[in-house]
């Protein structure tokens, strides 16, 4: 493998060359629309670094460094950076579950409780259906986002330990059981301890530890040599430092190590990250091996929990989507300092990695400028408002209302991100969606735009003030309770409306 440096100003700008082994790389000149269009990204957004890759048919098309890994060092961010890839990590637990699937030592639809030795699951309610491993790997095992609601406010909400501190065991830290909050299946709620508790399963299943079952069974097999769940010496020494931008310049976050393993842990390099999406847009195979069937890829690709038939929802640990007609797959990761995506159209064996080590706000734009830039290698013009769709006010009684979310208050994300609840109502002679939030912009309310001629209940709004772009929203009636529902298609997290209260002069609420 050919070793790719630069000045800490410009770009590395690497393209694969013909090898029999390991993507081996050289030096290309900046002539590359895709790579001028990356190198715009990096102008456009404040960072201290930044690693695109990007991979084509099993090989790496391109791979652009920008800035620096380490500011005191003054290193480079380089092909062999490591990077902390945070909640790409359950993509990696949830293919060893798969693999365990395809043994038939694991069966998706029967009780995790059946496989889960280390700590127990304590349901809220006696009379709630069992967890299975399927709802884990779908996020609606009914477990919440946060394990200790007292330790809310902790780094990472309470998931991490400090430099120098021993990471407790998962039996420790879920003592005296991991709570399951609501019925499983009935609700999606992003939670790093359903993954966490993935981890274990394949512990107590194969007798193996997480890190070590990962290391022998997906790293290795797909030559991701520079990819473990614990920091090797040699990790170490490449290890890109995480940045928080402040006023007076950016400012290094201390190391934490994550409890929930299975859900955040790993470490990996753009070169490791290269090869994992070959294998991913590839059926399970890469140049070095394999890791799961063909078959067992595009299930974990499918839909698995759909709360509409027209929002993308989860596949198995993979978000869905779509870009035009292609089908597309991602994840992102969050910690503190660094920030990373995937995309994948696995149709297409087409996939991008991207990941930063410093940069403001990048949980919200790094996916979108990401998706766009999927969007211009498959030949798709991003989405954007309608304006050739009209409205239909018939239907406009039957969406205004107050919308609630059903998640506890220690769900920071869905909170983070709905706030209070929703409420559609009519402002202006259109409608209007008021996420119930501090945010200004989003309290004012997001214009509801038409997106389909034939389908009046599906609007679009525009994000783009975050970095978004636009997101779809739906809406349809329970089919079991008649309530409509409100479904947002970039996470399938659903808002329900609350019984609609009239005025003193007969006008339902939202439509005075």
């Amino acid at each position: 493998m050919a070793s790719c440096q630069t000045r800490a100003a410009g770009p590395t700008l690497v393209r694969r060359v013909s090898s029999s082994k390991g993507m081996t790389v050289s030096i290309v000149e900046n002539d590359s629309s895709v790579a001028v269009r990356v190198d715009e990204l990096s102008a456009r957004r404040a960072m201290v670094g930044s690693a695109v890759a990007i991979v084509r048919e099993g090989e790496l098309e391109l791979f652009c460094g920008h800035g620096l890994a380490d500011l005191g060092a003054r290193r480079p961010m380089s092909f062999h950076t490591v990077l902390r890839v945070a909640s790409i990590t359950k993509t990696f637990t949830a293919i060893g579950v798969m693999q365990l699937v395809e043994r038939g030592r694991i069966d998706l639809d029967t009780a995790a409780e059946r496989y889960l030795r280390a700590f127990p699951l304590v349901p809220a309610d006696p009379r709630f259906r069992p967890a299975t491993v399927r709802h884990l790997l779908t996020h609606t095992a009914g477990i919440g986002e946060t394990a200790h609601p007292a330790r809310v406010l902790c780094p990472d909400f309470g998931e991490s330990v400090g430099p120098g501190r021993p990471v407790p065991s998962l039996s420790q830290y879920y003592r005296p059981g991991l709570a399951v909050s609501a019925e499983p299946g009935t609700r999606w709620t992003y939670s790093n301890h359903g993954f966490a508790a993935l981890g274990q399963i394949i512990a107590d299943v194969t007798g193996i530890p997480l890190a070590q079952y990962l290391r022998e069974n997906v790293f290795r097999p797909l030559g991701m040599s520079d990819t473990d769940l614990e920091l090797t010496p040699s990790m170490r020494a490449r290890l890109a430092v995480g940045y928080r931008l402040r006023s007076r310049g950016p400012r290094a976050i201390p190391l934490r190590e994550m409890v929930t393993t299975g859900a955040a842990s790993a470490y990996s390099t753009p070169r490791d990250m290269a090869r994992y999406l070959a294998a991913l847009a590839g059926g399970g195979t890469n140049e070095f091996g394999t890791v799961l069937e063909p078959d067992t890829l595009a299930a974990m690709f499918h839909a698995q929990y759909q709360p509409d038939p027209r929002i993308p929802g989860m596949g198995l640990a993979f978000f869905r989507g779509r870009a035009g007609g292609h089908r597309i797959v991602e994840h992102q990761g969050i910690l503190p300092g660094f920030d990373s995506q995937i995309w994948v159209a696995p149709d297409d064996k087409l996939a991008i990695f991207a990941c930063t080590n410093g940069a403001h706000r990048a949980m919200l734009w790094l996916p979108a400028e990401i998706s766009a830039l999927m969007n211009e290698l498959l030949g798709v013009r991003t989405v954007t408002l309608r304006t050739d769709v009209a409205h239909h006010p018939p239907i406009w009684n039957e969406i205004c209302g107050n919308y609630y979310l059903a998640a506890a208050l220690t769900d920071l994300r869905a909170r983070s991100m709905i706030g209070a609840g929703a409420q559609v109502r009519i402002q202006a002679g259109r409608p209007v969606l008021r996420l119930l939030t501090p945010v200004p912009r989003l309290l004012r309310g997001l214009p509801l735009h038409p997106d389909d001629p034939t389908d009046p209940w599906v609007f679009r709004v525009d994000l783009t003030h975050f970095g978004i772009g636009t997101g779809r929203i739906v809406f349809a009636r329970d089919p079991a309770t008649a309530a409509m529902r409100l479904h947002f298609d970039l996470i399938p997290i659903t808002l329900t409306r609350r019984p609609p209260h009239h005025r003193p002069d007969g006008i339902p609420e939202g439509l005075g």
